[in-house]
């Protein structure tokens, strides 16, 4: 409920989506080809990842050590 309030509906049900992929992942090679345009960053964000929320934001996050699922959220950030 508070995803909703900060970010609105659709973007709080994204936003879970999200959460939910990387949490049943394996590897992050497994959401790679998944819906969101899962995808590793370069430049100055060299070790994040993105994925897709509602246009133009993204779902910035690193993987925290060897474990996937224990993914730090970085930002939800429009980094174009």
């Amino acid at each position: 409920r508070l995803a909703e309030k900060k970010l609105g509906k659709r973007e709080a049900d994204l936003y879970k989506q999200r959460l939910d992929d990387l949490t049943a992942a394996q590897t992050l090679e497994d959401v790679r080809h998944l819906p969101g345009n899962y995808h590793e960053l370069v430049g100055n964000r060299k070790g994040q990842w993105a994925c897709d929320l509602v246009h133009p934001y993204r779902l910035v996050f690193e993987k925290n050590g060897e474990e996937i699922q224990i993914a730090n959220i970085i930002e939800i950030v429009d980094y174009h």
